[in-house]
């Protein structure tokens, strides 16, 4: 189907039929922009303003990073200012970097001569209505998807024509059905999304709740809330790939194809339990243990009293309780050293619910020949003071085309680019 939707879009003939759906007579205008685009009319809205990428605040993140610790060989710079910076998706191609956000909008990151650093920062897609679009991942043939709260939007070929503010786009989910309206929340709602190799679309959908009722389990198992639920190209044929999730915020596929994913676990239980999960998915209709498990085997209070499932996948391995490791991304590059090669990255957004914070840095998971988790060590720390202030909080990481390592941070608003040199 991507590759319908891309020839179509190179032909000039209509987009395949996705599905749609009316919308709120509020949204009215927007949807109708969404139409026209689809149908590749003119919406005649405005290229969205250049965001500054010089001044104050770039010379103060810049001063951040200067007191960032790197391993030997390795420094960190800033990339591009993004307000609100999450997910990363490093376009195939061309390499233009697509910025999600826990608000509304995407970002496009274009560094056009090629120094590494960004020359512009503009909102994608401007006459689009986003409503938290988080979750942004390419094809490999080209195709954009961008997952919000509750929509699911594809954007073929989006890397070659996004600097126009009216681009190609089709509906995969249409509002309100990625998860039931009434299970809507202000918690947990940034999604994530990778293209597998089988071409499908794998989404994780956390649940509400820190721990939710048992009256939810069945709906939620329905739709694959509170797990990974996983759509053909064209937004048919989806399925729950996975269950007993109770917030994963970053994944990405091994090169066996399986497909890895951190969770974030129970909140309130201490300081220093339950810890986070690094999981590893090998098939379809895995279960991962939660709400029985708080995270890893530590069993929450609300459910001490029922069986957990049997066949439920413990984690590959525990995480530092409570720093909220988010986006994760396998070494794939030829930069950095051998040593890092087909190992994970994780960014931790840092602790909340710590009487002594941790986190605010990234990760590095060794894998063992076995395919097994070594160690999981601190890579680039610094953000998070002795004091206990955060002076950025990282999201996401992603591998840049020449291998060196993009990671994003919404608390400065920033990309940083981590490159090595021997």
């Amino acid at each position: 189907m991507r590759s319908l939707i891309l020839a179509a879009l190179l032909t000039g003939a209509a987009l395949p039929a996705l599905a749609q759906g009316a919308a709120p007579a509020d949204t009215k205008a927007k949807t109708d922009d969404l139409e026209k685009l689809q149908g590749f009319q003119s919406t005649n809205t405005q290229p969205a303003p250049e965001i500054p990428q010089t001044g104050r605040r770039a010379d103060a993140i810049r001063k951040t990073l200067s007191k960032i610790k790197l391993p030997d060989g390795f420094k960190i710079d800033l990339y591009a200012v993004v307000p609100d910076a999450r997910a990363l998706a490093v376009g195939p191609n061309a390499g233009v970097v697509f910025v999600g956000t826990r608000k509304s909008k995407v970002y496009t990151l274009t560094d056009r001569d090629k120094d590494r650093v960004a020359d512009e920062v503009r909102a994608f897609a401007p006459g689009i209505d986003f409503k938290i679009p988080n979750g942004v991942c390419f094809s490999r043939d080209g195709v954009l998807t961008i997952v919000e709260q509750n929509r699911v939007l594809a954007f073929p070929a989006a890397e070659f024509f996004y600097e126009n503010p009216d681009v190609a786009a089709g509906v995969l989910v249409k509002q309100g059905e990625l998860i039931p309206a009434s299970e809507e929340s202000f918690n947990h709602t940034a999604r994530v999304c990778r293209v597998g190799p089988d071409g499908k679309t794998y989404i994780a959908l956390g649940q509400p709740y820190n721990v939710p009722a048992p009256s939810k389990m069945d709906l939620y198992k329905k739709w694959g809330i509170g797990g990974i639920v996983r759509l053909d190209a064209d937004g048919k044929n989806r399925e729950v790939y996975a269950t007993g999730i109770r917030n994963s915020v970053g994944m990405d596929f091994a090169p066996d194809k399986s497909l890895w994913f951190t969770d974030n676990q129970v909140d309130g239980m201490g300081d220093d339990t339950p810890p986070g999960e690094l999981n590893r998915a090998t098939k379809a209709g895995q279960t991962f243990g939660f709400p029985w498990y708080g995270g890893g085997l530590v069993r929450t209070a609300e459910y001490k009293d029922q069986t957990p499932p049997a066949d439920a996948v413990p984690p590959m391995a525990d995480l530092p309780p409570h720093a909220a490791d988010l986006g994760m991304t396998f070494y794939n590059g030829k930069q950095f050293p051998d040593a890092y090669k087909g190992g994970i990255f994780i960014a931790e957004h840092g602790s909340w619910n710590r009487t002594q914070p941790i986190g605010a840095r990234v990760m590095f998971a060794k894998l063992g020949a076995d395919g097994k988790v070594e160690s999981v060590k601190p890579f680039a720390e610094g953000w998070l003071t002795g004091d206990g202030e955060y002076l950025g909080r990282p999201v996401d990481v992603a591998v840049l085309l020449d291998g060196s390592l993009l990671v994003s941070d919404d608390a400065a608003g920033a990309v940083y680019r981590i490159s090595y040199e021997k």
